[in-house]
């Protein structure tokens, strides 16, 4: 696994780590009522996961580039 493929998977894993907490926040303000704090952590997570996703592509992408690079190289 290249090193570009290695920071891809952790940038991905850090993003949902980050999603994780927000909604965590948000599940605690919206307990507590308050609804704006709450959909402010909603909305943060929703962006964290976008960028996880991103990452989880690239990193799936670069996983297949390595791999046509090593079968190229056997042959």
């Amino acid at each position: 696994m290249s090193k570009q493929t290695a920071e891809h998977h952790t940038k991905a894993a850090e993003h949902h780590e980050h999603a994780a907490r927000h909604h965590k926040e948000a599940a605690k303000h919206h307990e507590s009522g308050n609804v704006e704090t709450a959909a402010h952590h909603a909305h943060l997570a929703h962006g964290h996961h976008q960028y996880a996703t991103h990452h989880a592509g690239e990193a799936a992408k670069a996983h297949i580039a390595d791999n046509d690079k090593s079968k190229a190289a056997k042959a």
